[in-house]
């Protein structure tokens, strides 16, 4: 008996250390990424994921003999590697959606003036996959391709949180503590009162909550069961999204996402 006892707490522990080890490769990539083109430095890495420095390297070094990453031998900065471009294509013919959303998300900048930008819900948090600058020459730089954001945090954000069920509001507030490094802004009432707004309007309105005199506004795109999956955001600063404008701008904005969220309705299917 002891020995069964012993063989099932073996397994038990087993898989729990490669569910920690696949977390932390996971959050290595994830962290990479967010640093392209130019890459970041072992210790940036180990920072930002919240690793022992020596264990980031061994992991970087282990994903780096696959293609995972690679390291630039003049500055020792760690990117992704070919592999994860290989495996990205394979991935966006099912995920993608930029080709179908351009022309919308071009419209939108060049309507407004303003920076237009495409993101996707990837779990708690929203990546910017497209940005098309708008003509007016003052522009807010906060986003840009490749970052990502908690839900709630941004216009994007907002709006995707804004339009999922209250259950999922809920566990998604109750479980995550956005002031220690958002501000109290971020605070679970303050997203709240937030969201009712977003629900009451349609468009989710950032105050200049990340940096002061930096405006957004965001609309939720859904996918086929109905969820909001990505959302279309303009962006710029504070004398152009006065009361008058942004009425303008979010109506701009609900039309266009409703354009893509049924041109995207009508794609074929991945086989």
């Amino acid at each position: 008996m002891a020995s069964t006892e012993w063989t099932y707490y073996d397994q038990v522990t087993s898989a729990d250390a490669n569910t920690s080890v696949i977390g932390k490769i996971c959050s290595l990539l994830r962290a990479a990424g967010s640093e392209e083109p130019s890459g970041a430095s072992t210790t940036a890495l180990a920072r930002a994921t919240g690793l022992a420095r020596p264990t980031a390297h061994r992991l970087l070094a282990s994903l780096a003999d696959q293609g995972f990453v690679d390291r630039d031998a003049a500055t020792g900065h760690w990117s992704l590697g070919p592999e994860i471009y290989l495996l990205g294509s394979m991935a966006a013919l099912r995920y993608d959606i930029t080709d179908q959303a351009r022309k919308i998300v071009q419209a939108l900048a060049s309507e407004s003036g303003e920076s237009a930008f495409l993101s996707v819900r990837r779990g708690a948090e929203t990546v910017c996959l497209l940005r098309v600058e708008g003509s007016f020459p003052l522009r807010s730089h906060v986003l840009y391709e490749g970052i990502r954001l908690p839900l709630g945090v941004a216009s994007a954000g907002l709006a995707i949180l804004s339009h999922l069920p209250d259950r999922e509001v809920d566990e998604y507030l109750g479980g995550v503590d956005l002031v220690p490094e958002w501000g109290e802004t971020h605070s679970d009432n303050a997203i709240r009162h937030r969201v009712g707004l977003t629900r009451t309007t349609g468009f989710a309105v950032n105050p200049g909550l990340l940096v002061e005199g930096s405006w957004g506004l965001g609309a939720a795109v859904f996918d086929r069961a109905g969820g909001p999956a990505w959302a279309l955001s303009l962006t710029g600063v504070e004398t152009r999204f006065r009361d008058d404008r942004r009425r303008e701008l979010g109506k701009l904005l609900l039309d266009a996402a409703h354009r893509l969220t049924v041109q995207l309705g009508e794609r074929p299917g991945p086989s």
